[in-house]
């Protein structure tokens, strides 16, 4: 929907605000610093003071359209925009409604709804959970102009039987790219069964009904990536009104993190997708246990572990013979470390013995000395790179390091595929033995014939 007005050239020149030339940034360039900067709307304009305690209710919860501003007092850009705010504010009154959010006080909500600079305006229509930008003229009769075009709309939109007036939580579930069963929906009755008596991580958010698409796309990866070991459910704070009592729900959303035997704590990062499932990863890594140290034994151990993580880690280490069981298990428990230094990248841990399979040694170009080595191979493009430096927890790490962060040299695995992987019985655990060689019966030799020259 196209809001430009006719005053757009007046203003466009003027670049707004960032969010890095606020005057209290070190090193940074204000737009405007004047020594005293309060909020630039009072309670008798018609500009309606907006903050995270009543935007829900306010803006979210309404039927009505919305013209909204994001300012920060300090910004040149916002103060030249404040008379013709409330000019339009006043013209619209009991038509559009018209708030303000002092974004720089309330960051939370501005980065709520992705504000990078200030002013930014952001139009609340049909839909309440899909803002659209302002990008007309910041003149009063263009910033008019453009919300009675957006009324125009939804009226249309209502008489096209079309959705117009507030969204529900449920439907911006559904049109958020998730699943919405994946959101577990709690109440008074089921929240202490669910999530105080679970042994899994829970991310609850209370809302008042006004759930981002985001929190519904979020669960449904959070739900694949953890298989179901981190859940995101949702609370309606307006009717469980217990809960929210019990956990000092004072504005909506709020997401609060369960884990067993802690006391819930605030999620405080920005309620994009992305961050949404950053975190709840975070959070099943630092509850995770160690990955599994496998030995290969079969064809199946090797193929099921590498083609199940991005990159799984193989050990060649030394034969049994050659550094006994005290040896072998210093060397396991480096990758163990190892293993857990580096589990929220969830690898797959592989190790085999000298020897054992040589056709696997001879893809990767270890091929018969050199042990112990490591090799670690993404299965899915068939590429592989080798630890040059030391077996140790330094060499290892520094290879590891350079490979998370996309660094170090790469070659295809020999063959284009894993080789024939031969089935073995798993290490006892114990030191080895070597081979016994059978006794040879010398009683028929003739000792007698070594004195004889042969030559």
């Amino acid at each position: 929907m196209d809001y430009q007005g006719e005053g757009e050239e007046q203003d466009r020149a003027a670049a707004p605000c960032p969010i890095s030339q606020h005057p209290r940034v070190p090193g940074t360039v204000s737009c405007t610093l004047f020594l005293a900067v309060n909020g630039l709307y009072s309670a008798s304009d018609d500009v309606i003071e907006l903050t995270p305690t009543n935007f829900n209710k306010e803006v979210i919860q309404s039927e009505s359209l919305w013209l909204v501003e994001f300012y920060a007092p300090w910004c040149g850009h916002c103060q030249r925009l404040t008379p013709e705010w409330k000019k339009a504010a006043t013209a619209l009154k009991g038509v559009v409604k018209v708030g303000a959010v002092d974004a720089d006080k309330h960051q939370s909500l501005g980065g709520q709804y992705g504000v990078r600079g200030f002013p930014t305006i952001k139009i609340f229509g049909a839909n309440k959970n899909k803002a659209e930008d302002y990008q007309g003229g910041r003149t009063s009769d263009a910033i008019v102009d453009a919300a009675l075009s957006a009324l125009r709309s939804l009226v249309k939109d209502r008489l096209s039987g079309r959705s117009g007036g507030y969204s529900s939580g449920k439907q911006g579930r559904e049109s958020g790219g998730g699943d919405k069963k994946d959101v577990i929906e709690l109440t008074d009755d089921s929240f202490d069964k669910n999530v105080i008596n679970s042994d899994d991580v829970w991310m609850v958010e209370f809302y008042a009904p006004c759930l981002e698409p985001e929190w519904a796309a979020a669960a449904t990866e959070v739900k694949e990536q953890t298989k179901g070991k981190v859940k995101l459910a949702a609370v309606d704070a307006t009717v469980n009104q217990m809960l929210a009592g019990r956990y000092g729900i004072r504005g909506f959303p709020t997401i609060k993190i369960f884990q067993k035997g802690e006391d819930p704590v605030d999620y405080d990062g920005s309620r994009t997708r992305s961050d949404i499932i950053a975190r709840a990863l975070d959070l099943f890594s630092d509850n995770a246990p160690p990955p599994e140290l496998l030995e290969i034994i079969s064809e199946d151990v090797l193929k099921s572990t590498c083609d199940a993580h991005q990159l799984c880690i193989i050990s060649v280490l030394p034969h049994i013979l050659d550094t006994g069981a005290s040896g072998r298990n210093s060397y396991l428990d480096v990758m163990l470390k190892m293993a857990e230094k580096y589990k929220k990248k969830m690898w797959g841990w592989l190790w085999t013995e000298a020897g054992a399979q040589s056709d696997l040694e001879s893809s990767l170009g270890i091929g018969g000395f050199g042990y112990p080595a490591m090799a670690a191979i993404n299965a899915r493009k068939m590429k592989f790179a080798l630890l040059k430096g030391s077996f140790s927890e330094q060499g290892i790490n520094e290879f590891l390091r350079e490979l998370s962060v996309g660094r170090g040299s790469t070659a295809p695995v020999g063959g284009g595929a894993f080789p024939k992987i031969h089935s073995v019985e798993p290490w006892d655990g114990k030191d080895g033995e070597l081979p016994v060689e059978d006794d040879i019966d010398l009683s028929d030799v003739d000792l007698d014939d070594w004195d004889k020259d042969e030559l």
